[in-house]
């Protein structure tokens, strides 16, 4: 029988006498001593800060037998919540070959949109990289909607004539 817990001296006794069997009570639910080491302290920070309230100082024992079998449910709890929620990893599907054609790619349009004109390139930066709509990038060149919605039409018809090329 473990003498009522009234001070913290009798906590650390407690903690003396007892720490060890409820680190492997823990173990045992929680399946690794890190975490059923984190859980023995935990459930001792808490008797500690709730000893001057605890109505049967005697029962401090069953209350820390509690809290640790209490403390492991949350641990597993949010195990399988993370499990759940974990994604498997996906390696990139694209082969070297696949990434080399799209470079290419790339620095065609590039080259391409580099040989239009400096509003047209303005206009498809705003609009397609920006993802701006036609009115905002009116305020922000200082130009009409209608302005915005010609060049725009005339810069792609000039990036597919120059894309043809290029082929």
């Amino acid at each position: 029988m473990t003498a009522p817990v009234r001070s913290p001296a009798d906590v650390g006794e407690l903690y003396r006498e007892h720490a060890l069997g409820l680190i492997r009570l823990a173990m045992l639910m929680v399946g690794d001593a890190p975490t059923a080491e984190d859980v023995v302290q935990e459930a001792f920070l808490g008797l500690h800060s709730k000893q001057n309230r605890l109505r049967e100082p005697a029962a401090a024992l069953g209350y820390l037998r509690s809290t640790v079998l209490n403390r492991c449910r949350s641990v597993l709890r949010r195990r399988v919540v993370a499990r759940r929620f974990r994604q498997p990893y996906q390696p990139p599907a694209s082969s070297a070959e696949d990434r080399a054609i799209d470079e290419q790619d790339r620095r065609k349009v590039l080259a391409a949109i580099g040989r239009l004109s400096r509003r047209q390139r303005e206009i498809l930066a705003l609009r397609f990289y920006c993802d701006l709509p036609e009115e905002q990038i009116a305020r922000t060149l200082k130009i009409s909607r209608g302005t915005v919605s010609a060049t725009t039409s005339r810069a792609l018809t000039a990036l597919a004539e120059l894309l043809r090329e290029k082929s």
